[in-house]
């Protein structure tokens, strides 16, 4: 895989508890730009103070802004799990996309297999479990909606990046004696790793983002986060 080196300033050292020394997430976003040049002029000006260790163009060219073992700067004020320093705990990708200020449009066939195989590769060199391939907007509900709903992240479950809910009977069962406690959506989401801190409304928008495509709309928000709090126990780090 050709990767073209493209550095930022945007970057500083991990700060990861002790006993941890790897990244152990994996965070997703979309540019929001009209092209990968404009994305490349942001990510590397050092007075925007942001950064990514990736850049994915839509032909599939992939740039390297900032090596792996730096925290680069992408997550922002986040939450995930009970972690608040993601830019600590995570590599980061941008892909280019116009994004929804710029004409959103579907992600191209050569850019999501490039995406795919440089998950991969990060995910098998840090021992990534795919439950912790996330999107920006999982771990920043309301305040961004990158990489949005038109990203196929179904697509990339079947490749073992991210996970995939896949509701059975035992799920319903679970959702169900879930819904009948005081706040038992929010327990829900919360034990998947969504801010319990937040508006539900808000992180049912941020859900639906990622985990809502024609495979899944049958089903409710609670027993998609009861097959996926299985599937995140389940989850598998090889491919």
């Amino acid at each position: 895989m050709d990767i073209i080196d493209s550095p930022s300033p945007n970057a500083n050292s991990r700060n990861l508890p002790d006993g941890q020394n790897a990244p152990d997430m994996l965070i997703l976003h979309y540019t929001d730009t009209k092209s990968a040049f404009e994305a490349l002029s942001i990510l590397q000006n050092p007075e925007t103070e942001v950064s990514a260790h990736y850049l994915v163009d839509e032909d599939g060219t992939i740039y390297q802004l900032v090596e792996e073992e730096k925290r680069a700067w992408h997550a922002g004020k986040s939450y995930w799990d009970g972690k608040t320093d993601i830019n600590s705990h995570s590599i980061g990708i941008e892909i280019q996309n116009p994004g929804h200020s710029n004409g959103y449009r579907e992600f191209p066939a050569e850019q999501m297999e490039a995406v795919t195989a440089l998950c991969q590769e990060i995910m098998v060199r840090h021992d990534i479990p795919a439950a912790n391939v996330l999107a920006h907007s999982d771990i920043a509900p309301g305040r961004k909606r990158d990489p949005g709903e038109l990203f196929d992240w179904e697509f990339l479950a079947k490749r073992n990046i991210g996970i995939w809910p896949d509701v059975t009977e035992e799920d319903k069962t679970r959702a169900a004696a879930a819904l009948k406690e005081e706040g038992g959506l929010t327990k829900l989401f919360a034990k998947f790793g969504y801010n319990p801190d937040l508006p539900l409304e808000t992180l049912q928008d941020a859900f639906a983002q990622h985990f809502t495509r024609d495979s899944t709309k049958t089903d409710s928000p609670a027993e998609l986060l009861t097959s996926l709090i299985r599937k995140k126990r389940e989850t598998r780090k090889t491919f």
